[in-house]
């Protein structure tokens, strides 16, 4: 009962970082975009991390055979992939208006949803392993969330809703999450085997997100000071590395 009580709480700390995106409408743009830039470098860095670190490790160590955790790693990669082509298939030519929502911000929202419901399942499932586990995932998430949620709430503002709108609409899809958390304790009984099998598919998917997402997004960024801004992009995934690294040592 306590693991689902702090699982509950780590998803609703998430859940809270949705409302960060009101930051974005009160700093200048360049800055803006540089911040962006270190939080997407720290996020890509504690998804590795806690993929290397204490996702993959903890999976070898509980699951027998030595292709089982290779193998689920893999499914983690191609769901996560299929995942992202199912929201992102549709396109539309008709003008955002306040009474046509555009699909770009239809899909973005569902597309949250189901990203946050599957961070849910990550940091239950994560706990049920492991009090030092779960807190590792959850920052892992937590790193993840910032960026991503001030990226969301532009995206809404820029297809026609309100900033009010844009908020109520990312706290709603944050808190899919505690969806996700509820379903890995439901299961009673079985939700320990599950988190077994869940922990490596997380990891895959956690690669994918630090590779096809994030480090392709450090790569597309431009800028005069390019050398200046590598070297702030390498130190931020080494500081996600490090937090990562230091959080082992609670196990």
């Amino acid at each position: 009962m306590s693991l689902f009580f702090y699982s509950v709480g780590s998803v609703f700390l998430v859940s809270l970082i949705s409302l960060i995106g009101i930051f974005t409408l009160y700093t200048n743009e360049e800055k803006l975009r540089k911040i962006i830039t270190f939080l997407v470098s720290l996020a890509a860095g504690g998804l590795l991390g806690d993929t290397f670190i204490h996702l993959i490790p903890q999976s070898f160590e509980r699951l027998d055979g030595e292709l089982t955790v290779p193998a689920l790693v893999l499914v983690g990669i191609l769901l996560f992939f299929i995942l992202e082509k199912f929201i992102r298939w549709r396109h539309c030519h008709i003008k955002t208006s306040e009474n046509h929502l555009h699909p770009v911000a239809f899909m973005n929202i569902v597309g949250d949803s189901v990203h946050n419901f599957a961070d849910g399942v990550a940091i239950g499932a994560s706990f049920l392993v492991s009090l030092p586990v779960g807190v590792a995932t959850t920052l892992a998430v937590i790193l993840h969330e910032i960026p991503q949620e001030m990226g969301d709430f532009g995206i809404l503002i820029k297809w026609g809703l309100s900033a009010k709108k844009a908020l109520f609409f990312n706290f709603l899809t944050a808190l899919t999450s505690l969806v996700g958390v509820g379903l890995v304790f439901m299961i009673g009984d079985l939700s320990k085997y599950l988190s077994l099998i869940l922990l490596p598919v997380i990891a895959g998917g956690f690669l994918y997100i630090a590779g096809s997402d994030l480090i392709p997004e450090l790569h597309n960024n431009k800028c005069e000071t390019h050398l200046f801004e590598s070297l702030v992009q390498l130190a931020g995934i080494v500081l996600g590395l490090v937090l990562m690294a230091l959080l082992s040592l609670m196990e």
